[in-house]
């Protein structure tokens, strides 16, 4: 929603209030003191100021942008209704003369400097001509219903009553006006914060990009000279079996790399709703295999329907380093527990570990930041963003029982999905 279209929102309901204040206290007058005026056309002028309040709230529901000339017009002509009633109602002498103050007041608040010059000029014209013409509403010649005094008593009266009339009005449109700017200014600071979360998650990947291709052509030499050791020594079985070693680690980096470019692919291939026992089981089954020495235990799913959420490659992949989080804090003693509701899934990984200094969690999920000796500390900040794709989030907390709670938050995919997974999968891995 842009700034106008919330200003001119708040203007109809300053009228509406406005409307409310002064038909009561056109009927006290009419009824109560006995005042000469024409009631139909004052009545008439009401009610072509509550038309427009009310063609205004509708327009407001249509998908054109409020521009500041329509919010300036709208002002104008609030000042027009507004001394057009000043002028059937006794002009510059009708303790609600201040009323003109409102939509300058807004003005100055809202509009730009040559705007606002404008409708501060045009609100004083207007009641300059109050003071010269208008419509008499108590007539000074009745003395024997009117004393000068009584007139002085009501006026001071309904000065009192257009001041407390004009201070609500006005403390209500400046807190909302506030409010209105204080939200603007933190989507500011949100869309500022994204947008250099995205600069840095764009420089990781040219990083990752270039050191991919780089790394190709010495992961290439060192297959080859590790070939030529091994046809060297082959009467040297101690080096044979280091060299066969580092011949697996390199298939397995040159695998990683490869595994690089099949990502796309495969994130395309692999969108849609899965069961979410589905995808825990698969991080679990990858997390087996690549840490053997871990000991976790699964608390028991709750019953019921099991909900789905969007599986993807990197959706794995950030639960599969939260896992890894987990381990390298504790590789024993890990608690996994699954829960949902009808909005929301939660996972949450309980390690044994030493837990979180105050200095480490003011900064977690930023990049470089790691709570690790080693490790380059984007494992998180890439955990964070994938999940802020899929419309949830991650938080680490220390513990009451000790060592870090991790709770990832997931959003239910309400779509129709294919197949259920039974639970025993997950207790298939353990």
């Amino acid at each position: 929603m842009n700034p106008h279209h919330d200003q001119l929102l708040q203007l109809t309901y300053i009228r509406f209030l406005t409307l409310l204040g002064l038909s009561g206290a056109l009927l006290f007058a009419l009824f109560a003191l006995q005042a000469e005026f024409n009631p139909w056309l004052v009545g008439s002028t009401l009610a072509a100021t509550a038309l427009m309040n009310a063609a205004t709230f509708a327009r407001l529901h249509s998908p054109w942008p409020v521009t500041e000339p329509e919010l300036a017009t709208h002002l104008v002509a609030d000042l027009v209704l507004y001394g057009c009633l000043l002028y059937q109602t006794g002009g510059a002498g009708n303790p609600f003369i201040f009323l003109l103050l409102l939509p300058l007041i807004i003005a100055a608040s809202t509009l730009s400097r040559r705007l606002t010059l404008l409708i501060a000029l045009l609100a004083a014209a207007i009641y300059s001509s109050l003071l010269h013409y208008y419509i008499e509403i108590l007539p000074l010649q009745d003395s024997h219903q009117h004393r000068l005094l009584s007139l002085f008593d009501l006026h001071i009266t309904g000065m009192w009553l257009n001041f407390l009339l004009t201070t609500a009005i006005l403390t209500y449109f400046i807190v909302r006006m506030r409010a209105s700017m204080q939200q603007q200014q933190e989507r500011l600071e949100q869309e500022r914060e994204r947008r250099l979360h995205d600069q840095q998650l764009l420089s990781l990947a040219t990083m990752a990009a270039g050191t991919a291709h780089e790394l190709g052509t010495p992961l290439s030499t060192m297959r080859v000279v590790l070939k030529e050791l091994e046809l060297d020594h082959r009467d040297d079985p101690a080096l044979l079996e280091d060299l066969q070693l580092l011949q697996s680690q390199v298939d397995s980096c040159a695998e990683r790399l490869q595994q690089l470019t099949r990502t796309v692919r495969d994130e395309q291939a692999s969108q849609g709703p899965v069961p979410v026992d589905r995808l825990l089981a698969d991080a679990l089954e990858q997390w087996q295999l690549m840490r053997p020495e871990v000991d976790f235990q699964l608390a028991a799913l709750p019953g019921g329907p099991l909900p789905a959420v969007e599986g993807s490659t990197s959706l794995r992949q950030a639960l599969l380093n939260l896992l890894n989080n987990a381990a390298d804090a504790n590789p024993t003693g890990i608690r996994i527990q699954l829960d949902w509701d009808a909005r929301e899934i939660w996972l949450r990984i309980h390690d044994q570990g030493p837990g979180l200094s105050l200095e480490q969690s003011q900064h977690l999920g930023k990049p470089f930041v790691t709570t690790k000796g080693r490790g380059l500390g984007i494992g998180l900040f890439l955990t964070a963003t994938t999940l802020a794709r899929h419309d949830g989030d991650v938080r680490l907390y220390n513990h009451p029982n000790g060592g870090t709670l991790t709770e990832v938050t997931l959003r239910i995919h309400h779509g129709e999905r294919d197949g259920t997974a039974s639970s025993a999968e997950i207790a298939d891995c353990r």
